[in-house]
C-alpha cells in the first residue's frame, strides 16, 4: 500500500516592512524633487562651425557638424527669452567645485546652460559673433560662448585659405565678453594614441600659446585652464595628465550633465550638434516642456514691451 502525504500549503507572512519601506522611498524621491536646484541638471552644447545657410555646405564629412546660422541665432534667441544663464566654463568648475556659494542665489531662478564651440573655426568670428552682438543690442543680455581652440591650427600670416580664427579674432570676442577660450590641444591629436612625452607637449604647448595670445586681456590665466579631449577620445592616462594642467575636461558623448550622478570632472558630458538638427529638435534635447509656439509667442510678448516702453 501505498502512502501519500499532502502538505499544507505555506503562504509567505506578508512583509511588515514592506508599507514602510514605500513611504520612505517616497519620501525620498519628493526630498530630491523639492530641493534639487535649477543647476542640478545642467545642458552643454558642442558645435563646431557656423555655416550662412542650409546650402552653404562644406564638402567633407565634418561639413555636417556646422549649424545654420539663422537656426543657431532663433536658438539663442529662445535662451534669452526664456531666460537661461550662459555659463562659462570656470563658472561650471565653481558649481561643480561648490567654490562659490553666489551662485546658489541663481539656481532657484535660473536654468544654467552652456553653448561650446569646438576647433576654432573663422566662422564663430564672421557668422557667430554678429549674432551674439545683435541679440545682446536687441536683449540687453549677453551670452558668452565656450571656444575649445587648438592654437597649432590659428590662422597666421601668410597662411592660404586657412579656415580657422585668428589670435586677433579671438581676442576681440574676448575683450568684448563674448568668448570664453579654453584648450581642445595644440593639434587636434588623438591623445589616446600619444606617448607621454608627446601627450605633454599637445596639453602644455596648447595652453602656453592661448596664454600668450591672450596675456594682457587675461590677468587671472581663466584663458586655457579647462580642457576638450579631441574627438571625445581619452582614456586613464590621458586623464591623468589633462588633471596636471586643467582644472577639468570636457567629452563629447551626448549625455547631458547631471551634477548628482557626476563622479569625475574630468569627465564632463556634452551633446552632440549636427546641422540635420531643427530648433525644435535642438532643444527637446534638454527641454521637455518645449512647445515650438511658444517661440512665436514670446517674441511677439517681447516686442510688445518695448514697444510699451
Amino acid at each position: 500500500m501505498t502512502y501519500s502525504k499532502t502538505h499544507p500549503v505555506v503562504k509567505p507572512p506578508k512583509s511588515k516592512n514592506l508599507p514602510l519601506s514605500l513611504a520612505v522611498s517616497f519620501i525620498i524621491i519628493l526630498f530630491l524633487l523639492i530641493f534639487q536646484d535649477n543647476a542640478t541638471v545642467i545642458p552643454i552644447l558642442g558645435f563646431h562651425g557656423v555655416i550662412n545657410n542650409k546650402n552653404s555646405v562644406i564638402q567633407l564629412e565634418q561639413g555636417k557638424m556646422h549649424y545654420p546660422q539663422k537656426d543657431l541665432e532663433k536658438f539663442l534667441e529662445y535662451l534669452l527669452i526664456n531666460d537661461y544663464w550662459f555659463l562659462s566654463s570656470h563658472d561650471l568648475y565653481e558649481i561643480l567645485s561648490n567654490q562659490n556659494h553666489r551662485h546658489s542665489d541663481f539656481f532657484v531662478k535660473k536654468k544654467p546652460i552652456m553653448i561650446s564651440f569646438d576647433d576654432g573655426y573663422r566662422t564663430v568670428y564672421t557668422n557667430l559673433l554678429p549674432i551674439l552682438k545683435r541679440l545682446e543690442k536687441k536683449y540687453g543680455k549677453k551670452i558668452k560662448v565656450v571656444l575649445f581652440i587648438n592654437p597649432g591650427t590659428l590662422y597666421k600670416k601668410g597662411s592660404v585659405n586657412s579656415t580657422n580664427l585668428s589670435c586677433q579674432e579671438l581676442r576681440e570676442g574676448l575683450q568684448q565678453g563674448f568668448y570664453d577660450i579654453q584648450s581642445h590641444g595644440l593639434n587636434h591629436k588623438n591623445l589616446t594614441r600619444l606617448s607621454n612625452k608627446n601627450l605633454i607637449k599637445e596639453l602644455l604647448e596648447s595652453q602656453n600659446e592661448l596664454r600668450k595670445c591672450t596675456h594682457d586681456l587675461d590677468p587671472q590665466q581663466k584663458v586655457a585652464s579647462h580642457f576638450a579631449y579631441p574627438y571625445g577620445a581619452y582614456n586613464e592616462r590621458v586623464q591623468k595628465y589633462v588633471s596636471k594642467y586643467y582644472l577639468s575636461g570636457y567629452l563629447y558623448n551626448n549625455k547631458i550633465l547631471n551634477r548628482n550622478f557626476l563622479k569625475n570632472q574630468y569627465e564632463i558630458p556634452r551633446l552632440s550638434v549636427s546641422r540635420q538638427e531643427s530648433v525644435k529638435t535642438l532643444i527637446e534635447k534638454f527641454d521637455t516642456t518645449f512647445d515650438e509656439k511658444s517661440i512665436f509667442d514670446q517674441k511677439v510678448n517681447q516686442e510688445k514691451i518695448k514697444t510699451e516702453e
